[in-house]
C-alpha cells in the first residue's frame, strides 16, 4: 500500500506544485538540482524558530528535494515573500510526528494523512 500511495500522492502533488508556486504567501523550499544544476522551488509548510526552518518530509529520501538535499545541502527558504539562504540538514533522529506537532497545523495534518516515510529536515538560515 505504501508505494501505491506514494504514486497517488506525487501525481497529485506534481499537479498542484506549479500552481502554490505561484502563491506569492507560499513557503518555498529552493534546491539545486542534482543532476541539472538548476533551481528547483517545492511549496513546503514549516515553521521558523530564530535562525532556524522546520520541516517534515512526506517521503522521506524518496522525495526529490531530499536528494537534491543530499547532493548539495545549499538552499533558500522563501518566506512571506522573502528569500532566505541556509543549510539544510536531515534529522533522521528526530521524531517527525512530534515535530509535525510544533508545525503549522494544515500542513501537518496532510503530512501526516498523506505521508509514507515522514522525515524532519533543518535549514540552518544565514543571518
Amino acid at each position: 500500500m505504501s508505494d501505491r500511495k506514494f504514486r497517488a500522492v506525487t501525481w497529485v502533488q506534481r499537479r498542484i506544485n506549479p500552481l502554490l508556486r505561484l502563491l506569492p504567501v507560499q513557503t518555498l523550499l529552493e534546491t539545486t538540482g542534482r543532476r541539472s544544476g538548476q533551481p528547483r522551488r517545492t511549496p513546503i509548510g514549516g515553521r521558523r524558530r530564530g535562525d532556524t526552518f522546520w520541516l517534515v518530509s512526506e517521503h522521506g529520501e524518496r522525495s526529490q528535494y531530499v536528494r537534491n538535499i543530499q547532493a548539495d545541502p545549499r538552499v533558500r527558504v522563501r518566506l512571506r515573500g522573502r528569500w532566505h539562504p541556509g543549510t539544510a540538514h536531515l534529522v533522521p533522529g528526530d521524531d517527525p510526528v512530534a515535530r509535525l506537532r510544533g508545525l503549522p497545523r494544515l500542513n501537518s495534518t496532510a503530512v501526516r494523512v498523506l505521508g509514507t516515510d515522514l522525515l524532519t529536515i533543518r535549514v540552518d538560515l544565514d543571518g
